[in-house]
């Protein structure tokens, strides 16, 4: 398929019609709501240490935006985005390191969240409720209480919520789906995602004084309260429980997203989970390998295999999925997909000439932009998502289900209805959190 990058992003909501997107359909509200195609939009984006560097970046490069606010807990991190806005756009963004102080401006039309996992499902709520629209990274939430939460406020206040799943504005992965969809490899009923990295080990941490640039209060947020100590901020949090959620929703979401939209399932009626931390002894909480299983009703199973400190690749690939069905199989990535008969025979291949990054902590590229390209759509011209935000969630609650199963040593049985754990409280109590006092979560 021959298609420029700008007749890809005029054409897109377009294309995919019929394809099973979980598309976001409008209420009179919204419609209120929609802006005109040529209105600015002023953009705050929360935690740019990394990865929200770029998107300030990526955001900045789009149509019509203006990046009102940079918002930190790190003073040098303010500092050191607002320079590049400065240097590459040519204007001062305010910096700002209290979000609750960016919320109360009017003038932001938009807040993309890029904190640690543990603010991404309040922040968003809040957001909605002070009136803005929501670009959150995955995960959506740091437990399926949050994400069900956000879900209804999404709901409530009507605003337009999109998360980074950028693999889901892939020319070559919407195209894929499509042929999925039409049964160029039969019916399908196996999707296995996979993600392996060369991490080293985070050491025992050791308590510290908290360093003058960074207002740890702030930084913890809705998380119960934790000594500081010298191995956490700024990336290493992922793995601390308090505040991270582990491998298989720091990138499993990606490709386990892919499985579920290939395979059009919702909610699994049963989880398994194996793995632990064994590569090195530290302070990591989580699993550094973790195999886990998601059975659903229609007779179909998605696998996720994570290996985070053994970057040997599965189909010579280190990230990816493959959707396999009764006359053949899709071996997708972000840089596009082979599609292969019973025979193992490559029938049809694509591949993008815009390659994202996939291994470091920044993760820039094209397939950004179309994603954020798609969000701005949605909110000035009321264009499908290609992410809402309750499908979102129905993929980060598989990844979450899968670190229940593996820290309960349990074979869960779901409601194929909501995903809730059956019979099971010693699980079920895993489904939400405590929060911080005054840092409760209301929709």
């Amino acid at each position: 398929m021959t298609i420029s990058r700008r007749n890809f992003i005029k054409t897109s909501g377009i294309a995919t019609t019929g394809i099973a997107l979980g598309g976001l359909a409008l209420s009179a509200r919204s419609y209120g709501n929609v802006l005109g195609a040529n209105d600015q939009l002023n953009i705050a984006v929360m935690g740019t240490n990394s990865r929200g560097h770029w998107l300030s970046d990526g955001f900045a490069q789009s149509d019509n935006t203006h990046i009102s606010h940079i918002c930190d807990v790190d003073k040098r991190v303010i500092e050191k985005t607002s320079a590049m806005i400065m240097k590459k756009y040519g204007y001062q963004p305010q910096g700002e390191k209290d979000y609750r102080k960016v919320l109360k401006d009017k003038d932001v039309d938009i807040v993309v969240i890029v904190a640690p996992d543990h603010w991404h499902a309040p922040a968003s709520i809040m957001a909605l409720q002070a009136g803005k629209h929501v670009y959150v990274e995955k995960p959506c939430s740091h437990n399926p209480k949050e994400g069900e939460l956000l879900v209804q406020a999404q709901k409530k206040y009507g605003k337009v919520v999109q998360m980074g799943n950028q693999q889901r504005s892939a020319m070559e992965t919407l195209e894929a789906m499509q042929l999925i969809n039409e049964g160029a490899i039969g019916e399908v009923y196996y999707g296995k995602a996979w993600y392996s990295n060369s991490r080293g080990s985070i050491g025992t941490g050791q308590l510290a004084s908290v360093p003058e640039w960074l207002d740890w209060e702030l930084w913890q947020g809705p998380a119960p309260r934790r000594e500081y100590k010298d191995n956490i901020v700024h990336y290493n949090w992922h793995w601390f429980q308090n505040w991270g959620t582990g491998e298989i929703l720091n990138n499993g979401t990606h490709e386990v997203d892919i499985c579920r939209w290939a395979l059009g399932v919702d909610y699994p009626v049963k989880v398994t989970s194996n793995g632990g931390r064994f590569h090195f002894q530290d302070d990591w909480e989580f699993y550094d390998t973790q195999n886990a299983n998601f059975e659903f009703e229609a007779g179909k199973m998605i696998n996720w295999e994570g290996r985070s400190c053994n970057s040997f690749n599965i189909n010579q690939k280190g990230r990816g999925a493959s959707i396999h069905g009764t006359k053949g199989t899709f071996v997708l990535d972000r840089s596009g997909y082979q599609m292969y008969d019973n025979s193992n025979k490559l029938i049809k291949e694509a591949l993008s000439s815009n390659r994202s990054n996939t291994a470091d902590l920044v993760g820039g590229g094209n397939m950004d932009l179309v994603h954020f390209d798609n969000f701005l759509k949605a909110i000035r011209l009321g264009e499908k998502q290609n992410s809402p935000i309750d499908e979102g969630h129905k993929s980060v609650l598989l990844c979450q289900l899968g670190n229940v199963a593996q820290k309960t040593g349990k074979t869960l049985h779901c409601d194929p209805s909501n995903g809730h754990i059956i019979n099971d409280g010693e699980a079920m109590k895993m489904w939400g959190r405590e929060y911080e006092p005054g840092w409760e979560l209301k929709v």
